[in-house]
């Protein structure tokens, strides 16, 4: 963990609390965006503040551009992954992975494995159809082409306990609802693929991952009229774990589309993709894949590292993948201080609370719930999160963290920038983590002033009309890259 001098530590103490200076007013267009919304000023924070030229531990901090309720705690919603993502690349570094490994407990002979193939998950928050691929192709240039035996999953990196996806917003097929997992596979979710077939006049559907034990129709029955409500149109049928049905049709005019569904039983969906991968890489089985804890005489026979942690948290803030993002946050507390320890929520707010004492003393700290920002509990203040942001700025880890947001209206979660308004000037000047909620509308990140001023903002809106209210947060970082 980086050490600060100590002007730089007694700066940040202070927050933007006692830095003198005469902030502005909101300006009139984020006022107009407001009002266009129904959402009184009382309802949204700002901060907008200067980054020095040469960002570095000890750089003076000026006053605040822009500072209206920045000090009161609200619902961050998604902007909370900043907090999250920065506090891993400090304490873990840029190039951190997660190690999968795969172990053999029993006789290997001419290809055989007489006993049981154990996969030990690390919590990698991405293992995905990709990469299961390529760990099993390993397992088999290693000499495992079958098991007599079983496949034994153990996720016991994380205690994390089970919950149902539906418990958030009655959304448990919303593969944003995905509970975390020591062995997260593909975000237990399944891909359906619908491609029209002009020809024959018929739907064709591929699903992926390959899942063994559920059955899906091969064809939809087409239809010819708009396209419309496809999904409504399709009257999908998802909950039954071993058969999913569409009773609808798919209008031909949708040409190829794609439904992502998280799997209707997330505990039995590991064991299922794997059983269905193993198998079609080749691999024999003639046990079952069950989950147990690493047996003692287990031997360790591959270790397949993750993507680094910069491309995780890349993943994480520029499309706010929710379960990346706890994944990410219970790592912080099976790594810390120690690897080998077992993950949890409450371990990772305890490790998130001590590492900001450290860094951002006489800041208010945030209030964290799994460190996505999917949560109705977690709070933190627009100048919490801003001092973040400038913490980061003067940090060996600067560049990595900026280039993990989405760049206005070009990437992300905030590429919608540009449907909005085509012609904001903010399109591709600004690094930018946005947060949606029901009743929350935030952005934060950093903008460049067509001037050079590089700066930090975070705007946080709480209200019912939060949504509507999208504009006048685009609005204010285009102020942000107009200024001169």
């Amino acid at each position: 963990m980086r050490l600060f001098d100590l002007p730089r530590l007694f700066l940040l103490s202070l927050g933007l609390f006692a830095i003198h200076g005469h902030a502005q007013p909101l300006p009139k267009e984020v006022l107009q965006g407001l009002a266009r919304a129904g959402v009184p000023t009382s309802a949204i924070s700002v901060v907008v503040q200067t980054i020095p030229s040469a960002a570095s531990a000890t750089a003076t901090l000026e006053a605040p551009v822009i500072k209206h309720r920045a000090e009161v705690g609200v619902n961050p919603a998604s902007v909370m992954k900043l907090i999250t993502t920065y506090a891993a690349l400090d304490q873990l570094g840029a190039d951190f992975t997660w190690k999968n490994r795969v172990y053999i407990d029993g006789t290997l002979e001419g290809g055989v494995l007489q006993g049981h193939l154990i996969l030990r998950g690390s919590g990698d928050p991405k293992f995905v159809l990709e990469r299961i691929e390529e760990l099993f192709a390993q397992v088999r240039a290693k000499g495992v082409r079958e098991v007599r035996g079983d496949i034994v999953l153990d996720r016991r990196v994380f205690d994390v306990p089970d919950k149902n996806p539906a418990d958030f917003d009655d959304e448990p097929l919303r593969p944003y609802n995905a509970v975390p997992d020591g062995l997260l596979v593909n975000f237990k979710s399944l891909i359906f693929n619908f491609s029209p077939d002009v020809t024959n006049k018929r739907v064709l559907l591929r699903v992926d991952p390959p899942i063994s034990r559920v059955e899906f129709p091969a064809e939809i029955s087409a239809s010819y009229g708009a396209c419309g409500d496809w999904r409504g149109s399709l009257q999908g049928d998802f909950s039954n774990p071993d058969r999913v049905t569409f009773s609808g049709r798919y209008a031909i005019s949708c040409g190829e589309r794609v439904w992502p569904v998280a799997y209707v039983a997330p505990r039995q969906y590991a064991a299922r993709v794997i059983e269905a991968m193993w198998r079609k890489s080749g691999g024999g089985l003639t046990g079952t894949v069950r989950e147990d804890a690493l047996p003692r005489t287990a031997r360790l026979l591959h270790t397949e590292p993750s993507l680094p942690l910069s491309d995780i948290i890349a993943d994480v803030n520029k499309f706010s993948n929710n379960v990346m993002a706890q994944q990410v946050f219970l790592t912080l507390s099976s790594e810390l201080p120690t690897t080998g320890r077992t993950g949890s929520f409450a371990a990772s707010r305890r490790n998130v609370a001590a590492w900001w004492k450290k860094n951002l003393p006489g800041i208010p700290e945030p209030v964290l719930d799994n460190g996505s920002g999917l949560s109705r509990q977690e709070r933190a203040s627009a100048a919490s999160i801003n001092s973040l942001l400038q913490l980061a700025a003067s940090s060996t880890q600067a560049l990595v963290f900026a280039n993990s947001m989405g760049i206005a209206g070009v990437d992300g979660t905030v590429a919608r920038m540009r449907d909005r308004n085509a012609a904001s000037a903010a399109i591709g000047q600004a690094q930018l983590k946005t947060g949606t909620l029901r009743d929350v509308a935030a952005v934060a990140g950093y903008a460049s002033a067509l001037s050079g001023q590089r700066y930090s903002l975070a705007a946080i809106i709480n209200h019912p009309n939060a949504g509507a209210a999208r504009p006048a947060l685009d609005a204010l970082v285009e102020w942000v890259v107009k200024r001169p």
